[in-house]
């Protein structure tokens, strides 16, 4: 019993830091995935071509899906993928640069994982 008490608290924190972490809404989050702006940020993976899609552009579809499920309906991978989502949020806010990042490709990159650093 204790164990999934410990669980279920452990899945409740990850739930809340995700919410504060994530600011975009879906259909925001959706909209932005679909510009130009969007799809020219991140890392495109190790194979040296630099096609295809980006990591967080991926990970933006996949924290749309789950701000659209219902608590019960989260799984093991859903609450792994929210767990990465607020680490990369995090460490990616600390290194802010300076000046107007309005039009930043440091602040694009943090909106295709669902947080706009101006909101």
């Amino acid at each position: 019993m204790a164990a999934s008490t410990d669980r279920a608290e452990k899945q409740k924190q990850v739930r809340a830091d995700f919410r504060a972490a994530v600011n975009m809404a879906p259909a925001a989050i959706e909209k932005w995935l679909n510009s130009d702006e969007s799809k020219q940020v991140g890392w495109k993976g190790a194979d040296g071509k630099g096609d295809g899609e980006s990591v967080g552009h991926e990970s933006g579809r996949r924290i749309v899906t789950i701000k659209r499920k219902k608590q019960a309906e989260l799984d093991p991978d859903d609450y792994a993928h929210m767990r990465k989502v607020v680490g990369y949020v995090r460490r990616h806010s600390a290194q802010r640069p300076e000046g107007d990042v309005a039009h930043s490709r440091w602040r694009y990159s943090l909106m295709n994982w669902g947080h706009d650093p101006l909101k």
